[in-house]
């Protein structure tokens, strides 16, 4: 009963904090709890007749259905791709941005700069989609500079080979200069007077970023790595469905472009059910491996 009466004590005390929080765990709760009662649908018939619970169950044969379909492979191949690909070029770019931000002594040109390189975060999608359509047409800007140098024009988002790189390449300038907001706020506690000591030690800027600033970056960055790890299967579905086609599906087809084929537009609900449920269990795999390897390897972990 004491401990009861203490725990309606402080959270009264910190009522004002308890409703911060309330709007996003309603909205965490809603969106993202409440729908996995849905997910039962992965093993049964679904019949929107008897409804969820009177559906006849299936066990894991939509599982099965998805292995042995011809497709599994390819969508597997191109989303592992495309997620190992992005992490392996766009998680150090904001990084690396950043610690030049740092090292930027003029403060006017400083945040005019950063302030350049967050606007593209803030365009939609489907204004970058058609940026890049625009770009990369038979007469469009790419080829236009492409023809200064003697190069005959490609039709680039019609080219398996090109679409990789286009796709890779504008979600790293969509998303670099916003990627480095907490990389700076971390190089914000950096003591200006360790940068003084290692200037009188005779140390050059390189080896002030490398043994002063990294270190001070790095819990940050192995934890935005674990979070970045696990959702290599949760490739960006919406840019993709606006720029492929056909002539790219061999290498743009991934498992989200394929469960709107096949979900929304074939009506297999139970079948794309169970093939999400396979990549969540996939990420959260990849998560809980990633964060203990971290645990083992270094001091800094999600938990």
């Amino acid at each position: 009963m004491v401990t009861s009466h203490k725990f309606f004590k402080r959270f009264w005390k910190q009522r004002y904090l308890f409703l911060m929080v309330l709007p996003g765990f309603l909205v965490v709760l809603v969106f993202s709890y409440f729908p996995m009662y849905g997910i039962q649908i992965a093993f049964k018939k679904y019949s929107a007749v008897r409804g969820m619970w009177g559906s006849e169950w299936v066990g894991f044969k939509y599982f099965i259905l998805f292995f042995q379909d011809p497709m599994a492979m390819r969508v597997l191949k191109n989303t592992i791709l495309l997620g190992i690909y992005s992490l392996l070029w766009g998680f150090p770019a904001p990084i690396i941005l950043a610690l030049l931000f740092n090292e930027l002594k003029f403060p006017k040109f400083k945040k005019a700069v950063q302030t350049i390189s967050y606007l593209p975060h803030f365009i939609s999608t489907v204004i970058i989609v058609g940026i890049l359509r625009t770009f990369t047409e038979r007469d469009g800007l790419f080829n236009k500079i492409a023809g200064w140098f003697g190069v005959d024009p490609i039709v680039f988002l019609s080219e398996p080979e090109w679409f990789r790189t286009i796709f890779i390449s504008s979600n790293i300038w969509q998303g670099i200069g916003f990627g480095t907001i907490l990389y700076l706020a971390a190089l914000s506690s950096v003591d200006p007077t360790l940068h003084d000591v290692a200037s009188i030690d005779g140390a050059n800027r390189w080896q002030k970023v490398l043994n002063i600033n990294w270190p001070h970056i790095k819990p940050t960055t192995i934890i935005l790595l674990i979070l970045s790890l696990s959702g290599i299967l949760g490739t960006d579905f919406q840019k993709i469905l606006m720029l492929y086609n056909p002539d790219t599906y061999e290498v743009a087809d991934v498992i989200g472009t394929y469960l709107y084929r096949e979900g929304i537009m074939g009506s297999r609900f139970e079948y794309t059910t169970a093939i999400g449920l396979f990549q969540s269990l996939v990420a959260f795999i990849l998560l809980i491996g990633a964060n203990m390897l971290s645990r083992k390897v270094s001091d800094t972990s999600i938990w």
